[in-house]
């Protein structure tokens, strides 16, 4: 099996406490020593104990963060439409979120990608009432199968039937909703390979999802297809939309601007760089790793579950 990168309990308790107490700022999965079992159980227990936060972005269209993936819900007169569904455990949540700004019933959710922590809730939604789901067509691939998340060590099981995307697209998809037109765009792979954004041009609102980890390190999952140069890629095709009062929403952290996402994906060019740089020298991973060369960013980047050799570590892989 290939060697996954360790996170020892200190630090998994570390990064709980981090959801707790701010929970926008999570990384997106946690991992224990004990096993990836306690991966899912341990995220669950937190969804359903961390209340969300709501901020109302445009008329209809809201923020909401919490344990998973930030999400954004657009009410409108056929319904609402949810982008991203967090655990099964925070339904409730999201349930007790809607109705406080008066939400019609839920209609649709649209997943962003694959990721757990971005999907675990589509079948606690779908059966409380939301007729479809949907999502790239690898997203419906990839949850339609058992998968294993390499630098985790993660295996999660195929989502239940309920939990799947009901409706796929290849390339692009556009809605509208209470007047809001609403795109829909695969990116190249780049987190994984089943990344959209979901673009609310009419709000000036763009959701990015995974592409950026807003204040941290991001994680890259290229045992599903993504890459360090995608995830750049992937901010420059994003950056060409945004303007400079444009509402960013990242995968995790809080709601970011132009200016900001553009000072992360220059610094994801600064790492990829450097350890292409080595890379093209024949360093190894763990050579690369101990020449540090994330030295001078680590203050501002380093705060998330990945430490700075711990990313250096992904980052080559990812390269």
């Amino acid at each position: 099996m290939p060697q996954a990168i360790q996170f020892s309990r200190r630090e998994f308790l570390r990064t709980g406490a981090a959801f707790t107490t701010a929970a926008a700022l999570a990384p997106t999965l946690l991992h224990a020593q004990a096993g990836p079992a306690d991966i899912v159980s341990n995220y669950r227990a937190l969804g359903a104990k961390t209340p969300l936060t709501v901020t109302q972005l445009a008329p209809n269209l809201y923020l909401l963060q919490g344990i998973g993936g930030n999400m954004a819900a657009l009410l409108g007169p056929d319904g609402t439409m949810l982008v991203d569904t967090s655990v099964q455990t925070a339904a409730p949540h999201i349930a007790e979120s809607l109705a406080a700004v008066k939400a019609p019933p839920l209609a649709l959710v649209i997943n962003t990608h694959f990721h757990f922590d971005h999907t675990d809730g589509n079948a606690a939604l779908h059966n409380a009432g939301a007729h479809d789901i949907l999502a790239h067509e690898n997203t419906l691939k990839r949850l339609s199968s058992p998968q294993y998340l390499e630098v985790l060590d993660l295996h999660t099981p195929a989502a239940p039937p309920a939990g799947r995307p009901t409706r796929t697209f290849a390339d692009s998809n556009s809605l509208n909703g209470d007047g809001h037109n609403v795109f829909l765009q695969h990116f190249a792979p780049a987190h994984t390979d089943s990344d959209i954004y979901v673009w609310f041009p009419d709000a000036d609102v763009l959701h990015v999802a995974d592409i950026w980890f807003n204040g941290f390190y991001p994680l890259i999952d290229y045992s599903s297809g993504g890459s360090l140069p995608g995830m750049i890629a992937a901010a420059d095709t994003a950056l060409k939309l945004a303007k400079p009062g444009t509402k960013i929403i990242p995968g995790h952290g809080q709601l970011g601007d132009r200016g900001t996402f553009q000072g992360y994906r220059d610094m994801l060019a600064k790492v990829h760089d450097r350890i292409g740089t080595m890379k093209a020298a024949g360093k190894s991973s763990e050579e690369v790793v101990a020449a540090k060369p994330t030295a001078d960013l680590d203050a501002t980047w380093g705060k998330g579950l990945l430490t700075p050799d711990k990313f250096v570590a992904m980052a080559y892989k990812a390269s």
